[in-house]
């Protein structure tokens, strides 16, 4: 193999070469906001109208429900990457209130309801893989309209927040910290002026940060905190220590005292988890604790429990296949495996006879007999009646099936206000005790998703139920036993998104939890199928849906999948599936797949298909058949829980089959000019151990490629993007003005390359002139992480796959146009489509209806700000309707209803004898069939367009 060295030429603009990524300090990070925010107000984009198309019934991640206790239709829900949303009809509709705001990436939210004072915690509490950072601490007075960063900047993730009902100006937060490194900002912090300074009155070390906080209802000086000692990397996640404990204060939240201590009855050291808080009163305390210690082997499995390590070195291969799914999945995840080792990807192992059952066991004992002989021992709850003094656990049994192996991802515990004895957990599935915690049953409806994370009881109707999951709000007014769901918002999570070429064109895109879905892209996104029963966008696949590849012969051939490559050949026609995930040979070690496993339909031939492990796979057959056609292209990966060391992006040269560039999760990037036959690495020069976010082969110019670098992992947001124009040998760093923010997607507009576009974790922007200087989008979307870009190149539409707010469309010919001629014009009038007269305008089939009413879109550029008139005229100049608008330098939208003046109704009438112009039912006159001029004037330019009506 080939590879270039470091003697290379490395043009950079504003990096070096880093051994290892450091994190971004706080105060690069708000300079980057503030950069954002003059970007946006200059952005030549800045007008360019974004449509949310959904879709919505999936919904996103939930971290927190805040209600108001008077009046309980009122509530405010925090999605994790999507916001917060705020209704006042019990969820039947929400309005987001923090869109206006730096961050929408959500902890936890508290709020005064006497005074109408938000707190936002902002960054996700949860410790997952796309838990987003945030940015501080936020507030607002005028409920949600303007927002305030009130401090703690460099605290990256919020566990908690705690107001003084009787002092709306003292809050004490629980800071979670940084993710994927240390810093000092976690811990506990205290105000008492309404955020404007603030005090750290707890701090255990550098690792460990406060995941909850609670205080005793009628008693604010008693207050509990759960500090959570934790470590992520991109290759292993510890999420537990021997700073994880219970700490108490008595004064408010000033000191502090650890009580879960050795010999109070609740567990310390190594094995101690992520831990969640409920106070009923000053003296009853409840917690629930993610038990990462090791189960005693004397612990012997009893008739119907769980799977043990013994049993696979017995059990047939039709025995094996035979196993419940979730009965072979709590084995799975209690004891360790990695990710991708689960029930359904096993199965198909063992069928094709690549595994055998044996090797579970061999797996254990090869692995690491001493940590893996026994299961961790997950959920368990304790309860405490004299005031956190002592604890004793509530059950008897192990609480199996709730946390599996992912206990970080949950840990939350709830207590009713009105009867200390009747508590609720919540893991993968929801479940509540009637009596003290001594027994479970599940409340998990039918139509409630998995993976549970707030629950908010009503104190004064305990039957009253509203719970927060990964599937957005589920309401229940009878404890559970019955579910309503509240999915208005659109919040979907997604990874990836795909357009086909059918008439109209599908999108197609891979959520985090919620599938793959497909839907039209002018489906209408509202509550009008509930009358039919039919939602416009339909799933088809499960999982944590990924990427998806159409055959652009035959849009019912489909391919996608789930996480960690579990990737499936669908015909949708025929309602046929089949898995396709490579294998590896015998006597070779197993491939390794991504969580998210980049595929590659070749643009040369849509029956060869690429799919990325550690080495590029490629069929010529459609998935039936593979073949590696590299070796490892990674580092190798390294010793940890999560995969690593895979492949993340792939791209194939339309200029050329076989020219092919590959990147990993670990900052190498590699190309083949002859289909795999040799292999350079290009990367030797880019800054080292970066997650390759993309690799683009440019369709413009065969030697073009970008890249782009991905510092999440590391909690860098420094933005890397670069272009090389010999086949990666040279590298320019092409972000020099784009705020930091950590790069996701890069995308090259098919008609004018000097047009790029980019998706970062808060927000997305274009650049005019190849990267020079960027541009950023902020009409209609949110600071949201925009996790995938597509152009469906007919309809001229950008479409964006956000990580939070499902996804978003625009078009972007004019953007195509916005060449130096139009720019240095001064102004400029683009065409538009024209309109198709209607016999429906004006007019509703009930006095009781709104009527329908036209619009045409019209768009202009202007080089400098100002007052624009807009007429509409005859071809020979009669004036038939007249307008004034506020422009700004750059693109402009603005609508025109298609009515016309009474007396110009009377010219027309009299240059066209024959037609009569008819007042419409809403007493209004529309333009006629014919063809028109659509005028524009600054007072000193003027330009037009024709307009033609139908």
């Amino acid at each position: 193999m080939k590879i270039f060295t470091s003697s290379l030429v490395f043009v950079l603009l504003s990096t070096i070469v880093f051994a290892q990524q450091s994190p971004t300090p706080a105060e690069a990070v708000q300079k980057g906001l503030s950069a954002k925010k003059q970007m946006e107000t200059s952005s030549l984009v800045r007008h360019v109208p974004f449509k949310n198309i959904g879709p919505t019934v999936m919904s996103g991640r939930v971290v927190d429900v805040d209600v108001n206790p008077e009046n309980t239709a009122e509530f405010y829900v925090g999605y994790a990457s999507g916001g917060l949303w705020y209704t006042v009809n019990n969820g039947t509709t929400f309005e987001p209130v923090l869109d206006t705001a730096e961050t929408i990436n959500v902890g936890d939210i508290a709020v005064d309801w006497k005074n109408n004072i938000i707190w936002v915690g902002t960054g996700e509490n949860n410790s997952s893989r796309s838990s987003y950072a945030g940015t501080g601490i936020l507030k607002s007075t005028d409920k949600g309209k303007t927002w305030k960063n009130v401090g703690l900047p460099d605290s990256h993730h919020i566990g908690r927040i705690v107001i003084n009902p009787n002092n709306p100006d003292e809050v004490v937060v629980g800071v979670t910290g940084h993710l994927y490194s240390v810093n000092e900002e976690r811990g506990v912090y205290k105000t008492k002026d309404g955020g404007t300074t603030w005090n750290k009155t707890l701090f255990i070390n550098n690792e460990t940060g406060i995941i909850d906080l609670a205080s005793a209802p009628n008693n604010f000086n008693v207050m509990y905190a759960a500090a959570w000692d934790k470590d992520r990397k991109a290759w292993n996640f510890e999420g537990n220590g021997p700073g994880s404990g219970v700490y108490k204060s008595t004064d408010a939240g000033n000191t502090w005292t650890k009580i879960s201590v050795e010999g109070s009855g609740f567990p310390t050291g190594e094995g101690v988890g992520r831990i969640g808080l409920a106070v009923f009163d000053e003296n009853t305390v409840y917690v629930v604790h993610d038990s990462q210690f090791r189960r005693d082997k004397s612990d012997t499995k009893k008739d119907g429990e769980g799977l043990t390590k013994e049993d696979f070195k017995t059990i047939s291969k039709d025995a094996f296949l035979k196993l419940e799914d979730k009965k072979l999945n709590a084995f799975l995840k209690t004891n360790g495996f990695q990710e991708k080792y689960r029930a359904d990807n096993l199965k198909q192992l063992v069928r094709g006879g690549t595994v055998q059952p044996i090797d579970l066991a061999k797996y254990l004992e090869d692995a690491n007999a001493m940590l893996f002989d026994t299961p961790v021992v997950g959920a368990e709850v304790y309860r405490s009646d004299d005031a956190g003094k002592s604890w004793k656990k509530t059950h008897e049994d192990f609480l199996d099936d709730i946390f599996y192996s992912y206990g970080y991802y949950f840990a939350q515990i709830q207590v009713n206000p009105a009867n200390k004895d009747h508590i609720y957990i919540s893991g993968v599935p929801i479940l509540k005790s009637k009596d003290a915690g001594k027994t479970f049953t599940s409340i998990s409806g039918r139509n409630v998703h998995a993976d549970h994370h707030s629950l908010w009881i009503n104190p004064k109707n305990p039957m009253h139920l509203i719970n927060g999951n990964d599937g957005g709000v589920n309401i229940s007014y009878d404890d559970g036993e019955h579910w309503i769901k509240a999915n208005q918002p659109s919040v979907g999570q997604f990874y990836y998104i795909n357009v086909d070429n059918e008439k109209p064109y599908n999108v197609y895109g891979g959520l985090q939890d919620n599938g793959v879905w497909v839907g039209a892209h002018n489906a209408r996104e509202d509550v009008s199928w509930h009358q039919s029963g039919h939602y416009p966008w339909e799933s088809i696949m499960g999982g944590d849906g990924m990427q998806v590849q159409i055959d652009n012969r035959n849009a019912n051939i489909v391919y996608t999948g789930f996480q960690f490559g579990n990737y499936f050949r669908l015909d949708r026609a025929k309602e046929k599936q089949t898995y396709i995930q490579p294998k590896h040979e015998l006597g070779e070690s197993p491939y390794r797949f991504n969580w998210q496993t980049p595929i590659l339909l070749s643009p040369h031939n849509q029956d060869i298909l690429y799919l990325g492990g550690n080495k590029l796979m490629r069929s010529m057959n459609q998935g039936d058949d593979w073949t590696a056609i590299s070796n490892d292209l990674t580092g190798g990966g390294k010793k940890g829980n999560v995969a690593y060391g895979t492949l993340t992006t792939i791209s194939e040269s339309p200029f050329q089959f076989g020219l092919i560039y590959t990147g990993s999760d670990d900052g190498l990037v590699y190309v083949t000019k002859n289909s795999g036959g040799s292999w350079n690495k290009i990367s030797n020069t880019l800054p080292k151990d970066l997650w390759v976010s993309r690799i683009l082969a440019s369709s413009h110019k065969k030697e073009r490629v970008y890249v782009t670098l991905n510092g999440y992992r590391w909690d860098d947001f420094t933005p890397y993007v670069y272009v090389s124009e010999n086949y990666g040998q040279i590298w320019t760093a092409i972000g020099s003005n784009l705020p930091a923010s950590a790069i996701n997607v890069i995308k090259e507009d098919p008609e004018n390359e000097n047009v790029l576009y980019l998706g970062t974790d808060n927000g997305a922007y274009v650049t005019l002139d190849k990267g020079k200087t960027w541009q950023a989008f902020s009409e209609g979307i949110p600071n949201v992480a925009v996790h995938d870009i597509v152009i469906q190149e007919d309809a001229k539409d950008l479409l964006l796959g956000t990580h939070g707010r499902s996804i978003y469309k625009t078009n972007i010919e004019p953007i195509q146009l916005l060449d130096d001629t139009i720019i240095n014009k001064g102004l400029h009038v683009f065409e538009n489509e024209g309109m198709k007269w209607s016999e429906r305008w004006g007019v509703s089939w009930s006095k009781w209806m709104e009527p329908r009413e036209p619009s045409l879109p019209i768009t202009f550029y202007a080089s400098a700000p100002g007052k624009f008139t807009i007429k509409i005229t005859t071809a020979s100049g009669k004036i038939l309707q007249q307008f004034s608008v506020d422009g700004d330098k750059g693109l402009n939208y603005t609508k025109y209803d298609v009515t016309i003046t009474e007396k110009a109704k009377n010219i027309l009438e009299k240059e066209f004898p024959d037609d009569k112009v008819v007042k419409r039912k809403n007493g209004k006159y529309y333009l006629p069939i014919g063809s028109y001029e659509i005028v524009i004037s600054d007072g000193k330019k003027t330009e037009k367009v024709g307009l033609e009506m139908n």
